[in-house]
């Protein structure tokens, strides 16, 4: 496999930069999920990796070779796609295949290859039939089928469960993770669903306008996170951020609770609740101004119009200055 390293990364679209110098360096055998919401450059920094977009500034390497100039099929990398990217009139055998053909790949080879990531993936029995007659669960098998037959490097995912249910992407997500786990391979996989992110990733780089804002394990990242864009994007409900003096309090959904309305705890009355089955979710709209979020057991009496206070452990606490950055002692 391969180890992958970012120095100092930069894109410009003529005078207007929009990856700022981007750092990481990715371990052999590493998934590395790259996150954040639409328009930050998490695609685009997944392109430059793949050969997609030129590099304007700072260097890729991968397996030990400087990138930067050669062309995606130079790079020992292969992509899996949101939209699949399936052939429609060939079969999933040839899906799968077509990259191999190309290589002139022997043909016995082709068959050996092909048969083994569809047995891995549970595609054996389809491998006759055309895009149209599967899932879309199935499809993006085939997608990571060709991926897996190339023996590539490594793998770039874009999105590639965006396009699938609630349900499908749960299971699919299991299985990427589990797949890449048995193949050992290096794995770049850019999403903006921070669940997704927090569950497959070994580290995650949380990206913000352009720039790395934090690189970290996922639950470092929750735990410790470096500034409130961070802490609102990571975690679900996000953290709540009451004002406090010059700067901001955050504080995460569990560890708030609800109790008597007293002299020095934050106030309010609670606006609405969602019962989740496992958990129920509080919103209590502030006394003076906002609304914040508390996590409680699925039975908790809270009731709609309650009058309520909100008390936290002062360790469980984050203090962050007036341009969101943390303060940290």
């Amino acid at each position: 496999m391969a180890e992958i390293s970012l120095r100092g990364v930069r894109k410009s679209y003529g005078p207007t930069e929009v990856i700022h110098g981007v750092d990481c360096e990715v371990a052999d055998g590493e998934l590395i999920v790259i996150v954040g919401p639409s328009g930050c450059g998490k695609s685009t920094l997944l392109r430059m990796v793949a050969g997609l977009e030129t590099i304007s500034g700072g260097e890729v390497w991968i397996k030990g070779r400087k990138v930067n100039d050669l062309e995606p099929r130079e790079r020992d990398i292969a992509m899996v796609f949101q939209n699949y990217a399936l052939y429609p009139h060939m079969s999933v055998f040839d899906n799968m295949a077509y990259g191999l053909k190309i290589a002139r790949v022997p043909r016995d080879e082709i068959r050996a290859r092909v048969d083994k990531a569809a047995a891995m993936l549970e595609l054996a029995p389809y491998l006759a039939r055309k895009p149209r007659e599967l899932s879309g669960g199935q499809r993006q098998r085939v997608a990571m089928g060709r991926a897996i037959v190339r023996n590539p490097a490594a793998f770039l995912f874009d999105e590639p469960l965006s396009n699938l249910d609630a349900k499908l992407r749960v299971q699919m997500r299991m299985e990427i993770k589990a797949l890449q786990r048995e193949l050992g391979v290096t794995a770049l996989y850019v999403t903006h669903d921070q669940v997704e992110a927090m569950t497959l990733a070994d580290r995650m780089i949380v990206m913000n306008d352009g720039r790395a804002e934090q690189i970290g394990r996922p639950l470092e990242i929750y735990d410790d996170p470096a500034s409130t864009f961070v802490a609102g994007f990571i975690g679900s409900p996000p953290m709540n951020f009451l004002p406090d003096g010059n700067g901001l309090t955050g504080v995460r959904p569990e560890h708030l609770r609800l109790c008597a309305p007293v002299e020095g705890l934050v106030a309010g009355r609670v606006r609405f609740t969602e019962a989740l089955g496992a958990e129920t979710l509080a919103h209590v709209a502030l006394d003076g101004g906002g609304i914040a979020t508390v996590r409680l057991d699925a039975h908790a009496a809270a009731r709609e119009g309650e009058a309520v206070g909100l008390a936290a452990d002062p360790a469980r606490l984050y203090r962050f200055d007036a341009g969101g950055a943390r303060l940290r002692g």
